[in-house]
């Protein structure tokens, strides 16, 4: 499989590129079909979707709120994500039609049952997606299994990027790649901080770096494989009018071959382009200008803050629990929950702290909640 090559490093001079169909396919087996055959002709070399187990991703009131937008496919959250959850069934179904196209099919795993289902489809590599890039138990069983990783690390600090690459070293893992990322749809020139990937590529030299893109337009990612991208996503979509709120980030299937048609003509090799080269190479623009600027210490960017308030997991409780009751792995869990808890990486930190008050099932543990 290609994008094993990439990993493995026996191919530098080649970008596995993923079409993220996600849940664009508006709960539509047809659609979906229409979107992967479309993503086949534009020359992508894979087509991923999104699975998510609904209750071990979310907590019961996340599920259970009101859902009111002019993208909402229910009356709650919770209605809205199962109308556009496919079944099991309907999973082995795409995966066929995309063996028969000879397009690689995949999907993010959103919770730990969800990365038991992908396993036991033997998908070629199952995505990490940024919401769960802190999120290290779910990380240390996927890097126990036997198959490649895509982590994207949008809405991440660089501590925790570092703390992601130490997850993999210590569970022997080596066939996994990072993807740079922002969390902001769509993404604006001066927050995509496209430098992040020689950034990423200098500390992790023995890893390869990909581009997870949500802005408009192609340039961007084409400056990123420049760069030293060697894998590229993009979510893609047949109608960016339409009702979905990661239609107008995505690219439509012209727009999709004209980023494979560029990548396909560039003359890459195992170093990549300087800024200023970049820049001459795509004949310039303030928009590339934009997202080549200078970058710093990775941060979570104000842009990404929506994002992770709506999609960020927190810590929440695995069953009731009484004051007084000292934390074990076990009685925690990791979600989205509404109101938000202490955020997924202080999971193991606050194992053994003891409960300031009874918390219930399913409701988030807050910094308030623990003694120190």
């Amino acid at each position: 499989m290609l994008l094993n090559d990439i990993i493995s490093g026996k191919v530098v001079d080649t970008v596995y590129i993923i079409a993220e169909i996600g849940q664009n396919h508006q709960g539509c087996v047809e659609t979906a079909k229409k979107m992967i055959w479309e993503a086949k002709k534009a020359g992508c070399h894979c087509v991923k979707f999104q699975k998510s187990d609904l209750p071990a991703k979310f907590t019961r009131s996340a599920l259970n709120r009101e859902y009111i937008t002019d993208h909402a496919w229910g009356k709650t959250y919770g209605e809205h994500k199962e109308y556009l959850e496919f079944s099991k069934d309907q999973y082995l179904q795409l995966q066929a039609y995309c063996e028969e196209l000879s397009v690689d099919f995949t999907a993010s795993a959103m919770d730990e049952r969800s990365l038991e289902f992908l396993a036991d489809l033997n998908v070629p590599f199952i995505k990490i997606g940024s919401g769960d890039a802190n999120n290290f138990p779910l990380l240390k069983k996927a890097a126990s299994w036997d198959f490649p990783l895509v982590i994207s690390t949008g809405m991440q600090t660089m501590q925790t990027v570092e703390r992601i690459v130490q997850t993999m070293r210590e569970s022997g893992k080596q066939d996994y790649a990072l993807m740079h990322c922002v969390s902001s749809y769509p993404t604006a020139p001066e927050d995509c901080s496209l430098q992040f990937i020689s950034v990423f590529k200098r500390h992790f030299p023995n890893v390869v770096i990909g581009y997870s893109g949500h802005e408009l337009g192609v340039v961007v990612s084409q400056a990123a494989v420049l760069l030293g991208a060697r894998i590229v996503e993009r979510h893609f979509t047949l109608d960016k009018s339409q009702k979905g709120s990661d239609h107008r980030c995505s690219l439509e299937p012209h727009e999709l071959n004209a980023l494979t048609v560029a990548i396909a003509n560039f003359k890459l090799s195992a170093l990549s382009l300087s800024p200023k080269e970049i820049f001459q190479e795509l004949n310039g623009g303030r928009e590339l200008e934009a997202a080549l600027q200078d970058v710093e210490y990775k941060t979570i960017l104000p842009c990404e803050l929506p994002c992770r308030s709506k999609l960020g997991k927190s810590i929440v409780a695995a069953r009731s629990l009484k004051k007084g009751n000292r934390l074990q792995l076990s009685d925690m869990a990791i979600k989205v929950s509404e109101p938000s808890g202490l955020t997924a990486e202080a999971y193991l930190d606050i194992v053994g702290k003891e409960l300031a008050d009874n918390i219930g099932e399913d409701e988030p543990i807050r910094g308030s909640n623990i003694i120190n």
